[in-house]
């Protein structure tokens, strides 16, 4: 079967690797142009794009690929296409150019979380469960028929950048199993059932910043779905700290943190308003009212400093009692 494979970042190589395993004959591949990177504006290849010209893979890129690929894939004239996080949309000439059609590695469980980001997405909003489907690609988002879906749970601390590896090794799993169904005639695709369907958005660098109008566990889900990229970050000082692990604190902590030295503080817990420090030490660690209660942010990095525990750097540093919000 000679295959086509469309794919940019980190999440689409074990699905490329696991074709090549297999041993199908992958006539090229398409990903995102280069783009500069770094303070010096450095131009670097995506992932995937520097692993298929490490193994001699014909690589082809398109600043939009809807008006300069299609040429290019009618000449190839592959069996199949398939797609894992490449970033550009397909119009229904390039849908219709391989026989199989094109098969895509969704990294949620449609018709849930259609659209960018569906691993941070479902981290933020607090999902315990999420998987990997195996589609075919309709003109509309992320709608074709399910041909396969495979779940897994999402840990209670764990962060996008750690459930986006696991999730990049099982979509290469199902692409395989998938691709043989096709193969050996048994390939049924099911219509997504539009009721359930939901949708998201690209989430962006202005995004990631903390309101702590939200619960403690909606700041802790948030830093979480944020990291490690474009990471959670709040106003601390005047200056923006970037923040990787945020912890609620239950009722009981807050009064115990309060009642250990009340003398030194202006106010009691309901008199602190969303986003005001409560505790900046280093036995308590960097602690801040949040909707509801109060929220650790145990893990910082302050610019042109190093990532490390709130405590770490407040064994060095201190931290004014101030508003964040």
């Amino acid at each position: 079967m000679k295959i086509v494979f469309m794919g940019t970042p980190e999440f689409a190589l074990p699905s490329l690797k696991a074709l090549i395993d297999c041993g199908y004959d992958i006539s090229a591949v398409v990903t995102q142009p280069d783009k500069p990177r770094g303070r010096g504006g450095t131009f670097s290849f995506s992932p995937v794009k520097e692993f298929a010209l490490s193994v001699g893979i014909r690589v082809l890129q398109y600043q939009k690929i809807r008006f300069e690929g299609v040429c290019d894939l009618k000449e190839i004239a592959p069996d199949l296409i398939v797609t894992a996080a490449y970033g550009q949309i397909l119009t229904q000439e390039i849908i219709d150019v391989p026989r199989f059609g094109i098969l895509n590695v969704h990294a949620s469980l449609l018709p849930k979380y259609r659209g960018a980001a569906p691993i941070q997405w479902a981290v933020i909003n607090g999902e315990t469960v999420t998987g990997i489907t195996i589609m075919k690609t309709a003109l509309s988002l992320d709608s074709g028929g399910i041909l396969l879906q495979k779940s897994l749970e999402i840990g209670a601390d764990e962060t996008a950048g750690e459930l986006f590896s696991r999730l990049s090794v099982l979509g290469a799993e199902a692409l395989i199993e998938g691709i043989k169904k096709i193969e050996d005639g048994t390939a049924v695709f099911y219509p997504q059932n539009e009721a359930f369907a939901t949708y998201f958005k690209t989430i962006k660098k202005e995004d990631a910043k903390i309101s702590f109008e939200k619960t403690p566990s909606e700041i802790v889900n948030f830093v979480r779905g944020m990291n490690p990229s474009p990471t959670a970050y709040t106003l601390i000082g005047g200056e923006n700290v970037k923040i990787y692990r945020a912890e609620a604190i239950k009722t009981d902590g807050i009064n115990s943190i309060l009642n250990a030295d009340e003398a030194t503080l202006p106010r009691k817990i309901n008199g602190y308003k969303a986003g005001d420090i409560i505790r900046a030490d280093v036995k308590n660690g960097l602690i801040a009212a949040a909707g509801g209660g109060a929220v650790r942010l145990s893990e910082l990095q302050f610019p042109n400093g190093k990532r490390m525990k709130d405590t770490d750097y407040l064994r060095g540093h201190k931290i004014a009692v101030e508003s964040l919000s």
